[in-house]
């Protein structure tokens, strides 16, 4: 049975899920990269080092997110909102990389691992901490109760 996620329902996959899709378009080109995020109050936060995805963001700061949850190819759940991408700055800033870090960190295997994982170290001060805020979204879902 196919059917659509009521927004609580998209609230919570949301809320659960902690790696999702961010897709960006600029100057004729589409991009889409997984990202760590976290979710709070209608609004995604993540971080990035400086590159492509923040090039393309800060040039279209509109942007759409995708997150999913998959028992089997016929038990699922997916989310995608549309947003507009701004980058966070003293408390605000911090207090995001906070909720990220105590969200991701328990995930991780070791302690030498961080959400700041393939960035320099040196360059570590120099993330960049966002919030996509949500303007709509739709959720679908798959579920079979006889499989």
């Amino acid at each position: 049975m196919l059917g659509n996620l009521n927004k609580g329902e998209i609230v919570a996959l949301l809320e659960n899920q902690v790696i999702g899709r961010l897709g960006c378009h600029s100057e004729g080109e589409t991009y889409i990269v997984p990202i760590n995020y976290i979710y709070h109050d209608n609004a995604i936060y993540a971080h990035s080092a400086k590159g492509k995805k923040l090039d393309m963001l800060r040039a279209n700061p509109e942007v759409c997110f995708q997150v999913d949850q998959i028992e089997d190819t016929f038990r699922w759940k997916s989310v995608i909102v549309w947003g507009k991408f701004e980058e966070l700055q003293g408390e605000e800033r911090q207090q995001a990389m906070q909720g990220i870090i105590h969200k991701i960190m328990p995930l991780t295997d070791a302690s030498s691992q961080g959400p700041s994982h393939g960035i320099d170290p040196a360059e570590r001060a120099n993330i960049i901490v966002y919030r996509i805020n949500i303007k709509e979204g739709t959720g679908r879902f798959e579920a079979h109760p006889d499989l």
